[in-house]
């Protein structure tokens, strides 16, 4: 199987390599992907938005031969939902690394602060407690020496969705911030946040406790995780 793992805010392709060992063990291709604007720090991100980001990955698919697996992590995974709604017929499924499929008109973060028309890695304050647990000091230096900023368009710009076809596509959750139990109340209580999961047909959870990078915190378990969610070639 032809995996796309799609990186979140400030991270490129790199990210993903404690990951693609053990994927490439259980007998998948794995395609990291870095999105426009993403290639460096110097790199030219004026005018970038979310479309672009679902573009280069829709073009990544279309390269593929069908069935292909989308991963996103964070804000890639509503890159992710826009790619399984652009192929609904070619996507087998789409996992979500604490991130969940984002619904039409709505905006990754528009509340992320802006320097100079991108958003740099803002301080450590800025995240919740349970975005930054198991992000020891080391590996907080580690993430800010390799983060890129993300353009801002990507993070403010609304959803584009049109085709239902995408509630057709199995998802998994891989819940790290919030266990599976509180999803699953959260649909139970019609949260709008939830309610593009709520739509889809087929939905698995996987609970991997820990905070929003766990690529950083535990790429090992995520990698596991992931081998679960995918299954073995």
């Amino acid at each position: 199987m032809d995996i796309i793992l799609i990186p979140g805010f400030w991270l490129d392709a790199s990210s993903w390599s404690e990951i693609t060992p053990a994927l490439e063990k259980a007998g998948h291709r794995t395609h990291p992907i870095t999105l426009p604007g993403m290639e460096s720090r110097d790199a030219d991100r004026s005018g970038i938005g979310l479309r672009d980001h679902v573009d280069a990955v829709v073009a990544a698919v279309d390269a593929l031969e069908a069935p292909v697996v989308l991963v996103g992590h964070s804000g890639g995974g509503a890159v992710a939902h826009a790619v399984a709604d652009a192929r609904p017929d070619r996507i087998a499924r789409v996992v979500y690394v604490d991130s969940a499929p984002l619904g039409p008109g709505g905006v990754i973060n528009d509340e992320l602060p802006v320097v100079d028309g991108e958003i740099p890695l803002p301080d450590w304050n800025v995240f919740e407690d349970e975005d930054l647990v198991d992000l020891d000091d080391e590996l907080r230096e580690a993430f800010r020496a390799m983060a890129i900023p993300t353009p801002k368009g990507v993070a403010y710009d609304k959803q584009e969705l049109g085709d239902e076809r995408r509630f057709d596509v199995p998802i998994t959750l891989i819940c790290c911030e919030f266990g599976s139990a509180m999803v699953l109340a959260w649909i139970e209580q019609g949260v709008p946040f939830v309610k593009e999961i709520a739509a889809v047909k087929d939905i698995s959870y996987i609970d991997l406790p820990t905070g929003h990078w766990p690529q950083l915190t535990k790429p090992a378990e995520l990698a596991d995780a992931l081998v679960s969610a995918v299954g073995r070639a």
